[in-house]
């Protein structure tokens, strides 16, 4: 078993595009339902929307980079309106079933064989990211971060990824700090008390689904850039449920409880993968395979996110005083 490898495996994960994508759709769910109450179980479809918004711009329309980001932004805009006029005024529960629903209709959408010149069907879209790594100003080589060496486009996505990850960060830490947040914190407890001052709370709730939307548009063009291919298998709702125990293990209402989150998500997944691998090659378990270990390791977690809600249900940058709330 080589310790090193397996440690230098969690730290790729600590700083992968696939954790800032994780962690940026996981804020777009703080400003959901850590901030707003807002119960959305379709942040997945949102992910989804904003990937093939991007793949099918570049692919079908030969859009330039700026241009395709912002129509995947503007088809997450236009999601969150159609999910929002018939849904945030029903109650959480009934909420979480919609936006469950809404995603996957999404996923079955971009799956119909009648769409397989515009979509790719169940193959998905391949070959848009020859834009985004055009800008790429690393010369080819390897470069190291650390202990971890990397070729020159892995660099420049992990760059571009954190840096749309911090600066969504403090976008929305300045928005929960202004009055808007304040009135956002005031509907997530109590909507009625907010109604009564005179605020529109179906408007804010409106406002915070768009913005929560676009973060999530966001987290799957960068989840999807580093595959160089967009498939609707990688949007099922599964991904939402790893989304909320990253929201979860950071905190609920915070701007930094969802980095720390994905990041721990990750590097658990990483280091409990390679210890069950290292173990059983060596021989010191003899009763898994490795695709049995692979499903082990999300059952570690998940006993893991059972004892941090018994021990510490705020998460671990949370706050108990938010909990009132849930």
């Amino acid at each position: 078993m080589d310790i090193g490898n397996i440690l230098i495996n969690a730290f790729g994960e600590l700083i992968s595009p696939t954790t800032a994508a994780y962690a940026l759709a996981a804020l777009g769910l703080a400003v959901h339902f850590g901030y707003s109450g807002l119960l959305n179980f379709g942040q997945a479809g949102f992910m989804a929307v904003g990937a093939y918004g991007y793949a099918i711009s570049t692919l079908t329309f030969n859009a330039p980079l700026p241009v395709a980001v912002l129509i995947a932004m503007l088809a997450s805009v236009v999601f969150a309106i159609v999910l929002g006029i018939p849904t945030l005024r029903l109650r959480a529960d009934y909420l979480a079933i919609v936006t469950i629903a809404a995603a996957e209709i999404i996923r079955y959408i971009v799956t119909t064989n009648g769409l397989t010149d515009i979509t790719g069907s169940a193959n998905g879209l391949a070959a848009f990211e020859g834009g985004f790594f055009g800008l790429n100003p690393f010369p080819v080589g390897t470069y190291n971060v650390g202990p971890l060496a990397m070729n020159e486009r892995d660099l420049w996505i992990r760059i571009v990824g954190w840096t749309v990850v911090i600066l969504a960060c403090l976008v929305v830490w300045l928005l929960m700090r202004s009055p808007w947040g304040r009135v956002l914190k005031g509907i997530r407890e109590d909507e009625n008390a907010v109604r009564s001052l005179g605020k529109n709370v179906y408007a804010y709730k409106m406002q915070a689904l768009v913005i929560g939307g676009v973060l999530g548009s966001l987290a799957g063009i960068i989840f999807t850039l580093p595959r160089g291919a967009v498939q609707p298998a990688n949007y099922a709702t599964e991904l939402t449920f790893f989304l909320y125990t990253c929201l979860l293990l950071g905190g609920m209402a915070t701007v930094l409880g969802p980095v720390i989150g994905a990041m721990i998500f990750w590097v658990v997944l990483s280091l409990t993968q390679g210890l069950l691998y290292g173990a059983i090659e060596i021989g010191a378990i003899t009763f898994l395979s490795n695709s049995q270990a692979g499903q082990l390791r999300y059952i570690l977690v998940g006993v893991a996110l059972m004892l941090l809600m018994v021990f510490r249900p705020q998460g671990v940058l949370g706050n108990k005083k938010e909990l009132a709330f849930a």
